[in-house]
């Protein structure tokens, strides 16, 4: 179950809270401190465990024995505190980025004919890619030139609704994922190179999901920056 963007802010601040008092919290102090309602507070927490991002347990009064009435805190897992704890890129990768999709860039201009050929380069680099950054570069470049192996009129379709999706931000570039492989699937007999891909794919989809706001932006523009190369567009 995706996020939505309202998700996304509440457990952001409720992580936020939790470093600050390093103990698991009450409903009622997390509806106080991010100044919404009592229910609404332990109705977004009750989601959020239900998508694994927060998890709750019970407390008995202190100084008490026996049977009494507990009370229910919250704290986020690892899962949830992954998604606000990465270091930001540094700029020396925000550079390394800039020259690979430049190189990438340039290739697609100058081997026009030679597109068969820049995917295997990809696909036989891109396990080595440390960076999520540069991996899903790579990744998005590969399933553009993965849709170019398709008929004119089939990846036109393509490229069409591709756009489409990334108006929807990082859900565009998930599709992007199902995009490739279901193109695989279809059209490939190659099995080696159908293994392969799923296995790039899956790495792909957690690095998005590691990545900020604003690198997902940059993909998506990139993505727009490769289909109007490879279409012959002005960039």
């Amino acid at each position: 179950m995706s996020m939505t963007e309202r998700q996304r802010t509440f457990l952001e601040q409720f992580w936020e809270l939790h470093r600050e008092v390093k103990a698991p919290l009450h409903y009622s102090v997390v509806a106080e401190k991010l100044k919404v309602s009592n229910i609404s507070a332990y109705d977004m927490l009750r989601l959020l465990k239900k998508q694994g991002m927060v998890a709750s347990q019970y407390l008995l009064p202190k100084k008490q024995r026996g049977p009494g009435r507990s009370t229910i805190v919250f704290y986020p897992t690892q899962r949830g505190k992954a998604l606000f704890s990465r270091p930001q890129p540094e700029e020396g990768e925000r550079g390394e980025w800039e020259d690979l999709k430049e190189k990438i860039l340039q290739g697609l201009r100058k081997r026009k004919d030679e597109y068969d050929q820049m995917l295997d380069e990809l696909l036989s680099r891109i396990p080595q890619r440390k960076s999520p950054m540069l991996h899903s570069t790579e990744m998005i470049a590969a399933i553009v030139l993965q849709v170019c192996q398709l008929g004119e009129e089939a990846r036109e379709r393509l490229f069409k609704e591709a756009r489409k999706l990334m108006l929807a931000g990082e859900s565009g570039l998930n599709a992007l994922a199902g995009l490739s492989l279901g193109l695989t699937l279809v059209e490939g007999d190659d099995t080696g190179f159908t293994d392969k891909l799923f296995s790039y794919v899956g790495r792909y989809q957690e690095d998005l999901s590691r990545l900020s706001v604003e690198s997902k932006e940059a993909l998506s523009d990139f993505f727009l920056e490769v289909v109007k190369t490879v279409e012959g567009e002005k960039v």
